[in-house]
């Protein structure tokens, strides 16, 4: 009981205006140019989306904190429909600052090639730029790594072009 009211406690204590400090204006600009680019060197999609807190309904939960995590990055994936892309290449990137964690969420379409363990390690890997705090150091790190996957299994071909299918504007939830 004492960890769920803790962990109630942190992530109300972590509102908007922290969130906004932690990604800028010029920060999400810069993101935002990362992910075009990217997106010029393959069909898939990429999507940031960060927030501050878990939502209170949540962090009630007799579930532990990786999972609650990994269930509000597959609940955004679905309200963002990240998943609705035409060759199902759609990638959310999730942040969640309260924790200094992130996660991964990728469609079926780039899933069924990536072994489950890669994106454990990639995941290993950026979180420890977000435990320190260098959020973007570690979204830098995730785009790079998601966009290699990405140009490795769904490269455009000669001449093609990606119809931008979602925002590449990171959003802060």
């Amino acid at each position: 009981m004492w960890k769920r009211i803790k962990r109630v406690l942190k992530h109300q204590w972590v509102d908007k205006a922290d969130l906004n400090r932690a990604m800028p204006a010029d920060l999400l600009k810069r993101l935002q140019a990362k992910i075009a680019v990217s997106e010029q060197q393959h069909s898939g999609e990429i999507q940031i989306y960060a927030e501050a807190g878990l939502p209170l309904a949540d962090l009630w939960s007799q579930v532990s904190t990786p999972q609650l995590i990994r269930q509000r990055a597959l609940a955004i994936f679905s309200k963002t429909q990240v998943w609705d892309t035409a060759n199902n290449n759609g990638v959310l990137i999730y942040l969640l600052l309260a924790e200094h964690s992130i996660e991964i969420v990728a469609d079926r379409g780039l899933s069924q090639w990536v072994d489950p363990g890669e994106w454990q390690r990639m995941l290993t890997r950026m979180s420890k730029a977000f435990q320190k705090g260098q959020f973007e150091e570690g979204l830098t790190q995730a785009i790079n790594e998601v966009s290699t996957l990405l140009t490795t299994h769904f490269p455009l071909k000669e001449g093609a072009f990606n119809v931008n299918e979602l925002t590449d504007q990171p959003v802060l939830g």
